[in-house]
């Protein structure tokens, strides 16, 4: 592989590199537990992010995103009651009839599928965001899929299929599902709360409404009820694109360089405060879903007000070391995968482990400051 990058390294990124070595050391190298170690920071205004590098990195080529199988329509989400089962195991069909929180999933796909909780399926009677981490197995028969509404003034059919909106409201499957920004996921991976999911859409709108400072824009955001309407908004892919198109270049250039050392995540801070962190298991994985995800820490960053403060290396390592808790709930598939919610002090983490034969590892690890 040709490992000349696209864009310039950033000089901090490439003196992280310089410094990973496979050692216990204490805040700023390899945490002894994870192997995970986090890099100098990358910046662009108020938005913060450090590379994650990992002593070992697993093989994730056989698992489908649900971008990938939207694309490939391969994978058919629609609202309950509004497929018919194919009953390749003989499981009882989906429950009938619409309902907010319930959606219905097909993988018809040869190939296990990865849900991320903040992925969010647009059309149908409303919006909906993906509300946990989990694996949908290959050739699947329709599994009700766990959703929480983001749009809570619609309760029509604009469209059949999911995806993402497009001009005109409508749908494409195509384009790859939005991700809600840390402080919705928030609210649904951790509260489990509709009511608090959609007040926080709504002070993600309002706050957008202020921040774009034109009069129409301020007028259309404030006058849809749609989250992923209101991120398709010109004025605000205007504003998010000015924060994670840097970014979002500059650490597509450190995966390249550290393909070899297995860049697999990052740790997020907004306005010098730790709030997010995401890990894969592997560089490929963190590479399909980067895209949006560093337009979901940038939408965050753009609705915060700036401060005079800065997140530094040993703060992030520390909040990396830390994934031990007070306790643990496990939700578990057997043979499928492993679902595991740590509260500790001040923090959530959500673990997904994949237990598909040749695997046992975690497919991805999120953990939220509380």
């Amino acid at each position: 592989m040709n490992s000349k990058p696209l864009f310039a390294l950033p000089a901090l990124a490439l003196a992280g590199i310089a410094l990973f070595l496979p050692s216990n050391s204490p805040a700023g190298g390899v945490t002894p537990a994870t192997g995970y170690k986090v890099l100098e920071p990358i910046r662009q205004g108020n938005l913060t992010v450090f590379p994650v590098v990992t002593a070992q990195s697993h093989d994730t080529q056989d698992f489908l995103t649900l971008d990938e199988g939207l694309r490939s329509g391969e994978v058919v989400v629609t609202e309950s009651g509004s497929v018919q089962p194919l009953m390749r195991r003989h499981r009882p069909p989906a429950p009938s009839g619409a309902q907010v929180n319930q959606l219905v999933l097909v993988n018809n796909s040869k190939r296990p599928l990865i849900l991320l909780a903040g992925e969010i399926v647009t059309g149908g009677k409303q919006d909906r965001v993906i509300g946990k981490d989990r694996i949908v197995p290959s050739e699947s028969d329709p599994i009700d899929l766990g959703v929480f509404c983001v749009e809570p003034g619609r309760w029509t059919g604009s469209s059949n299929r999911f995806g993402i909106v497009g001009a005109g409201g409508a749908t494409a499957a195509s384009m790859p599902a939005p991700m809600a920004a840390p402080n919705v996921r928030a609210k649904a991976m951790a509260e489990k709360d509709q009511q608090q999911v959609w007040s926080e859409v709504a002070k993600t709108r309002t706050a957008m409404a202020g921040a774009v400072m034109v009069e129409g824009a301020a007028q259309e955001i404030n006058g849809t009820s749609s989250y992923a309407r209101v991120m398709q908004n010109s004025e605000v892919k205007q504003r998010v694109d000015s924060v994670a198109e840097p970014i979002q270049r500059n650490y597509q250039s450190v995966i390249r360089q550290l393909r070899d050392q297995n860049a697999v995540g990052v740790v997020v801070a907004v306005n010098g405060e730790i709030v997010w962190a995401d890990i894969f298991a592997s560089t490929n994985l963190l590479e399909k879903y980067w895209p949006k995800l560093v337009r979901s820490y940038a939408a965050e960053a753009v609705v915060t007000r700036t401060k005079d403060h800065r997140a530094n290396i040993q703060q992030a390592q520390e909040y990396l070391n830390h994934l031990d808790g007070r306790h643990e709930t496990v939700d578990s598939e057997p043979g499928l995968y492993r679902h595991t919610e740590i509260a500790g002090d001040g923090f959530r983490a959500f673990e997904l482990t994949s237990l598909l034969p040749k695997t046992g590892f975690d497919l991805h690890v999120a953990k939220m400051a509380e």
